[in-house]
């Protein structure tokens, strides 16, 4: 056997996912041959700000605005052609050559008109209970994945993809009856659907396991790019308000079909703040003035729901825990030019419960025990960041800031990134 040259490195979010992973691929891209994501679907946006110009990635790689780096959609990820089709030709329009640059794997699973049909009946039936699903038919469709009858991409391009297509839908079909659900016209639906996967097969498709392994055998160097957050992790996540896949850096190897030897580093962002969408945990969120303060300066709304973010201090118990599960060799911090005014900036520090002990690991009944943050308190900024280039220019409290954070969490903060645009990012 060959000798593999290349090298994958992984970057990936730390906290409840909207860490800015899309800007951090797109400025890292250029060292990279390859940008690949390898878990999620359209529930992720990714936002990448070029020249004051706002996009948004949700199934596609952020490597796609480089005119020579090739985007794989990896095995791991699951796929709706519908939203697919109209990112690819939004993104087409803003200047990028998806045609050349864009693979799919035909490993992907499908995401079915049914599927999001399902989701929206089952938010419905929990009532209070929902989970937060941002609709787009994602668990549904990983729940057939991982009861082995799911459609991939590879069954668009077979002679029976209709009657395989109409076997799933026959069985949602009762399952929306079991849920009552019928208030949905699957005809408009199902004819969207259709005309999106014929456009869609004119693109490349690719044994994706094979694909990548032959690239890292030509020593390409691949940019393995996760989505949503380490907190939102099936198995490790603050269940069960959680996605449907494995968020951390192990998803990579199973999302890509890739070994672990060839990961030569992981690099996980997260916010210099927390933030989360939907129902869960959130053990330093703030209801007060400062809470909305971090939402409007942050503009804190999802970049692809649209839905504002619950907002609070930066959680350090679960940050160490991230940061444990993929192995990090390196951080990198987001949105630190949204503390500055702040008297007093806190970080979370350790989990209070009801009867009063604190404790500073992620429990069991994380979600059902109602922990609130115990704080370290720390001098705040009042300077503007957005327009520094270099780290000799950061104000004194914002650099104590983090030196401490560094020292707490044991792995260097390598990038600060000081605003939307690709130029406001300073590497340490």
């Amino acid at each position: 056997m060959s000798e593999t040259k290349g090298y994958v490195d992984v970057v990936l979010g730390l906290q409840w996912g909207d860490e800015g992973k899309g800007k951090i691929a797109d400025f890292l891209t250029p060292t990279y041959d390859v940008v690949a994501r390898f878990q999620g679907g359209p529930n992720a946006g990714h936002s990448l700000e070029m020249n004051g110009k706002k996009h948004v990635l949700n199934t596609i790689p952020s490597g796609i605005f480089h005119e020579n780096c090739i985007n794989l959609i990896g095995n791991g990820v699951v796929i709706d052609p519908v939203r697919l089709m109209e990112e690819i030709k939004r993104t087409e329009v803003a200047g990028a050559t998806v045609k050349k640059n864009l693979y799919i794997s035909r490993k992907a699973n499908i995401i079915l008109p049914t599927h999001k049909l399902l989701d929206a009946a089952s938010e419905q039936r929990k009532g209070d209970k929902k989970i937060g699903s941002t609709l787009r038919g994602i668990g549904p469709t990983y729940r057939d994945k991982y009861g082995r009858s799911g459609l991939r991409a590879g069954d668009f391009f077979t002679a029976d993809f209709k009657e395989k297509y109409n076997q799933s839908i026959k069985r949602h079909h009762a399952l929306m009856e079991h849920f009552d659900y019928s208030d949905f016209d699957l005809k408009s639906l199902e004819d969207e659907f259709f005309a999106a996967v014929e456009e869609l097969k004119t693109y490349q498709f690719v044994d994706s396991e094979y694909f990548v392994n032959d690239l890292l055998k030509q020593g390409k160097k691949i940019l393995a790019e996760g989505a949503q957050g380490s907190m939102l992790d099936i198995d490790f996540g603050s269940y069960p308000f959680v996605t449907s896949s494995n968020t951390i850096s192990g998803g990579m190897t199973v999302g890509l079909g890739v070994a672990p030897k060839h990961i030569r580093s992981v690099k996980g962002i997260f916010k210099a703040y927390c933030t989360r969408v939907g129902s869960g945990p959130f053990p330093s969120e703030l209801h007060d003035e400062n809470g909305e303060n971090l939402r409007k300066s942050g503009h804190e709304f999802g970049a692809t729901t649209g839905r504002p973010r619950r907002c609070g201090w930066l959680d350090l118990v679960a940050l160490k825990y991230a940061v444990m599960l993929s192995g990090v060799d390196e951080l990198i911090m987001m949105k630190a030019d949204v503390l500055s005014g702040f008297d007093t900036v806190c970080v979370g520090t350790g989990y209070r419960g009801k009867n009063g002990e604190v404790v500073d690991a992620i429990p069991f009944d994380f979600v059902t025990a109602e922990f609130e943050s115990t704080y370290t308190e720390h001098k705040g900024w009042h300077e503007d960041l957005t327009g520094i280039k270099k780290e000799e220019d950061f104000p004194d409290t914002f650099s104590n800031y983090i030196h401490w954070l560094e020292e707490q969490v044991g792995v260097p903060i390598k990038v600060v990134s000081l605003g939307p645009d690709r130029a406001q990012t300073v590497v340490r």
